[in-house]
């Protein structure tokens, strides 16, 4: 199928369960065979019309994907399990929406679940190369490495080094990110942490890596989202909700500025997140002054910060300006993870990008109730995963329910 005859996607169903600390949930299996449930539920669609399924998740064994997919039914479907780090759940969506819109099948779902474990992130495998051993590489000739603490924090701690090294950003600014997540979480029934914070506590929490507090960082979760996606023809012939199209996706990976640029900003993605964003932005006939909602990827503040300039939310350097003038909030020029976003939603890592997806679709449609942004109709959702992927997808509101 030619690039000018590729067919809309629409995002026709979505669901989320409420995400809970680890060691409150469900298994993964039930976890996710209650999102993909209420998203095919959400769709008004029974699983037998499911041609393929995309399931992602970070922690699990091979074939896990089948084993939460079953909970939902035995159609004997295409199940195809994803794990690109962070950025899986959106990878799944990216992949499912890849094959609707090749013309190659009618209908797929993406879901992603994690299970996680209390504490930091760690590799499971001790006996082979980590994936990640480059860059915590570039990362210890850079700023060195301190064993005491988390080494997502260091990479992420060192890109908010870097930005207040470049632009004199200020500690409390990554703060502010936090106050503003909570306030946001506070209106999400689903988030893990729904208690609003002021500066002085976000400031005053055990220092994790400076200038990042632990109230700058994202908890481990568990939990799962769904999202069914289809043609306009199948959505037509269905009777299904076609307001929410997904109007352009990209993927990028990383390029060598990744590990030759000496700043632990593109050490982190920055790159990879503006390479996408301008993919998507072309793609589309758009630019960031016509957004309305953003979700991002906000598993520290400083990610969150450094993003704002990577999808040209604002100009580089002019992030700190963004946010003292409440330009990321309700109110001011965009308001960013009405959700609460990684940092009070939380962040099961497989499902992160669906949950993005829910929240942009909810909004689109008008019924984010508490969150909703006003007279929203486009969408950007921006899904990071060291080691690297970004995917950044456009969702634009149609006005055509069913």
């Amino acid at each position: 199928m030619s690039a000018t005859s590729k067919r809309a996607v629409h995002v026709v169903g979505v669901g989320m369960i409420p995400f809970t600390k680890p060691g409150a949930s469900e298994p993964y299996t039930q976890m996710g065979a209650r999102a993909a449930q209420l998203a095919l539920q959400d769709a008004g669609l029974a699983y037998d019309r499911v041609q393929q399924a995309y399931v992602g998740y970070v922690y699990g064994d091979s074939t896990a994907g089948q084993a939460a997919i079953y909970g939902v039914g035995l159609s004997g479907i295409p199940v195809f399990n994803v794990n690109n780090n962070c950025s899986t759940g959106s990878s799944a969506l990216f992949l499912a929406r890849q094959a609707v819109e090749s013309g190659m099948i009618d209908c797929a779902i993406a879901l992603g679940f994690e299970q996680m474990q209390p504490g930091a992130l760690k590799g499971a495998w001790d006996d082979r190369p980590s994936p990640m051993a480059r860059f915590a590489e570039v990362m210890s000739a850079h700023q060195g490495y301190d064993p005491q603490a988390p080494r997502a924090a260091q990479f992420f701690g060192g890109a908010a080094r870097d930005h207040m090294r470049q632009y004199g950003t200020r500690a409390d600014t990554f703060g502010r990110i936090s106050v503003k997540a909570r306030q946001h979480a506070a209106r999400n029934p689903l988030a893990v942490f729904r208690q609003t914070l002021t500066l002085d506590e976000v400031m005053a929490s055990a220092g994790v890596f400076d200038p990042l507090t632990r109230f700058q960082c994202c908890p481990p979760t568990c939990g799962a989202a769904a999202a069914v996606v289809c043609s306009a023809d199948f959505a037509r012939r269905h009777g299904l909700n076609q307001q929410v199209v997904i109007a352009a996706q990209a993927m990028t990976t990383d390029r060598p500025s990744t590990f030759d640029s000496d700043d632990m900003r593109r050490v982190v993605g920055y790159d990879m997140s503006v390479a996408a964003a301008r993919q998507v932005y072309e793609a589309a006939g758009i630019g960031p002054e016509d957004l309305d909602v953003v979700e991002l990827h906000d598993c520290f503040t400083a990610n969150e910060l450094i993003t704002y300039e990577a999808l040209g939310l604002c100009g580089e350097g002019g992030a700190e300006q963004f946010i003292l003038d409440g330009d990321n909030t309700y109110g001011g020029r965009i308001v960013t993870n009405p959700s609460g976003g990684l940092l009070s939603k939380g962040h099961p890592l497989g499902a992160t990008g669906l949950a993005q997806c829910y929240e942009l679709t909810q909004q689109l449609r008008g019924q984010a109730e508490q969150r909703q942004v006003e007279g929203a109709r486009t969408a950007l959702q921006h899904n990071l995963g060291l080691g690297g992927a970004c995917v950044v997808t456009l969702y634009q509101a149609t006005g055509a329910a069913a």
